[in-house]
């Protein structure tokens, strides 16, 4: 019913209004640190920044990500959709051909 609505509701726009309502309350428990809803929204705007600034990417641009499962893939990814850019995640136990295969394959 979320997606039916114009513009559509999306992950991105849940996270935000969590993040304004409820900034001190815990997201994520990562092995020893607690990350709250407000850290990763300070995070994911440092992210954006520097991917804007530093790299030029603007909406609609993939990008294709290489990252283990940490928090910092969570605020990476947030970043990317708040400029408007698909992420391509790449398993990065992949390599050789087959990585470059995804890369290719994803446009990024």
């Amino acid at each position: 019913r979320r997606l039916s609505r114009r513009p559509p509701v999306t992950l991105l726009d849940v996270f935000r209004r969590h993040a304004r309502l409820r900034p001190r309350r815990p997201l994520l428990l990562f092995q020893d640190q607690l990350y709250t809803f407000e850290d990763v929204e300070r995070r994911s705007n440092r992210a954006a920044w520097a991917l804007s600034r530093r790299l030029g990417l603007s909406g609609g641009r993939a990008v294709a990500v290489f990252l283990p499962n940490e928090p910092a893939y969570l605020w990476t990814w947030l970043a990317l959709a708040k400029l408007g850019c698909p992420m391509a995640c790449l398993n990065c136990n992949v390599r050789g051909r087959a990585l470059r295969h995804a890369l290719e394959a994803a446009g990024a």
